[in-house]
């Protein structure tokens, strides 16, 4: 499991608006420094192009190396630790651009940059 790979995961039901079920997810958490925790960071996807409509979000098309079907939302907004035992399988792995993106939404959404 590394920084980027796309899984699908089991994420549990919560109340409110938080995603849940099985769904493809993005690692968000570097396995060399994290490897030891018993949860891994994960970035929810979504086949739902609405939710573009929120701050916290990107678009990641669909390639043969991440693996997806179709056009996915990145849930940046949803960032979570799941337990390790709810990661499935591997499906691909996003391209670097990609989680650049990722990573400076979230660089946003925690404040430490404007852009």
């Amino acid at each position: 499991m590394n920084l980027g790979d796309i899984y699908w995961v089991d994420l549990p039901q919560l109340s409110g608006h938080e995603q849940a079920g099985s769904r493809p997810a993005v690692i968000m958490q570097d396995e060399e420094y994290a490897g030891q925790l018993p949860v891994v960071l994960v970035v929810p996807l979504t086949l739902a192009t609405k939710t573009l409509r929120f701050p916290g979000t990107c678009l990641i098309e669909p390639t043969s190396d991440n693996g997806l079907q179709g056009p996915s939302v990145a849930l940046v907004f949803q960032l979570r630790a799941i337990d390790r035992r709810r990661i499935r399988d591997r499906i691909g792995r996003v391209d670097p651009e990609v989680l650049s993106q990722l990573l400076t939404t979230l660089d946003r959404l925690l404040g430490r940059t404007q852009q």
